[in-house]
């Protein structure tokens, strides 16, 4: 009996978009490796000595496993800009390019002559990504710019922690990850203009880390501007909405419960047997239960403390209260709503075998990403792509290997 035939691979909705992505660390590869998972062809552009990701925080058998999440996707080749001879290959590849995505310091591009006014003589109808700390303009535009100096000057380390407590900066890169996201949006805005309106044109985005983050912080700019508040910090709990916070059961689980919805909040007095207290008229909007904030702390606390987290759960999703327990990565590597959706997937890597990382997000019905493979080997696609594709011959490849060029 014959095997069926294998289901053909569903189409990805950026197949015949090019990325050139020249950028280094984390928010700005993020942004093509996005756009990798849907199908962009994405050449990543590395000097000679490679990305500082290949060498960033773990690693085993030589592998980083940061570049194998982040390099995904991408054809690796190198090249020094600053050469002459790698000024010419670089123009040759973005010429060919949709979308380029860089993040050196301003100035840097243009003193190699690569800079958007000649890039947009070469191709019209180049999206430019300019990743850096604080953007192309400003007093700190020339500064260093890193995602910990974004969490900082944003305002987010201030209100992170608690109130006898240092600022607190993420252990993980959030203001690198979140510039990424808006990046990514931005370049997808800015080829829908290209095609529908701005006959072909392409333009320059300017994108700092510090101003995603800024603004995904909410209203603090209109408090402090109307009411004269500055926002502190308030550990776990929320200074617009309660009940909010961790509580720990008695087998020693932490979970988050949140409550900002007014049939939440009426239903978790009720699971947790004081329902009295939603005829109280304070209970009835945010305001009113933030003043009494501690209160509801210590009751649902109490509740809590005295029950399993399997108790706690239990009840909570009978009654449909919102409430999760706080995992660490070994609770997300055995959780069936994890395991359902393939939110963990497996990618083979020629030296580590089989790896687990991050799926593709969002998902998308009719046109959903896929990791073909993690990230490459440092210059891997040098002779595909220069040879193969720009004419290079194999003898000029060796030569300019040797000369540090690639």
């Amino acid at each position: 009996m014959s095997e069926s035939p294998q289901a053909a691979p569903t189409p990805l909705p950026l197949e015949g978009l090019r990325v050139v992505d020249s950028a280094t660390l984390f928010a700005g590869p993020v942004i093509a490796s996005i756009m990798g998972d849907y199908g962009a062809d994405v050449i990543k552009v590395e000097h000679p000595a490679g990305d500082s990701l290949r060498t960033l925080g773990w690693s085993k058998d030589g592998v980083s496993l940061w570049w194998a999440h982040v390099g995904r996707n991408k054809r690796c080749v190198t090249l020094k800009l600053s050469d002459p001879r790698g000024e010419e290959l670089m123009k040759e590849l973005l010429s060919t390019a949709d979308v380029y995505v860089e993040n050196f310091r301003p100035g840097t591009l243009e003193r190699w002559n690569l800079g958007p006014d000649e890039l947009f003589e070469l191709n019209p109808g180049l999206v430019i990504v300019r990743t850096t700390g604080f953007g192309q303009t400003g007093p700190y535009r020339a500064r260093p710019g890193f995602g910990t100096l974004a969490e900082s000057i944003s305002g987010y380390a201030y209100i992170n922690g608690w109130p006898d407590k240092p600022p607190a900066l993420p252990p993980f890169a959030l203001g690198d990850g979140v510039a990424a996201l808006t990046g990514t949006f931005a370049i997808m805005f800015a080829l829908w203009w290209r095609e529908h309106g701005g006959n072909g044109q392409g333009q320059v985005i300017d994108l700092s880390i510090y101003e995603p983050l800024f603004w995904l912080l909410g209203p603090q700019s209109l408090l402090y501007d109307q009411l004269g508040i500055v926002q502190e910090r308030t550990g776990n709990a929320a200074p617009f909405t309660a009940p909010r916070n961790a509580y720990q059961s008695k087998d020693g689980t932490w979970l988050g419960l949140s409550a900002s919805a007014q049939s939440i909040a009426e239903r978790v007095m009720g699971i947790v047997g004081r329902p009295e207290l939603v005829d109280e008229p304070w209970f009835a909007d945010h305001s009113g239960r933030v003043e009494h904030a501690d209160e509801l702390d210590e009751i649902i606390q109490s509740w809590i403390g005295e029950r399993s987290a399997e108790e706690v759960l239990t009840a909570f999703a009978e009654a449909e209260g919102a409430i999760a327990p706080i995992y660490s990565i070994a609770d997300i590597f055995k959780d069936p709503q994890y395991a359902a959706r393939e939110t963990i997937t497996t990618v083979e890597h020629p030296v580590l075998g089989p790896l687990k990382m991050p799926n593709v997000i969002p998902k998308m019905g009719k046109t959903p990403g896929r990791i073909k493979h993690p990230g490459a080997g440092l210059g891997e696609h040098n002779n595909e792509i220069f040879c193969g594709e720009f004419g290079v011959s194999e003898t000029e490849l060796a030569e300019l290997v040797d000369r540090g060029v690639l």
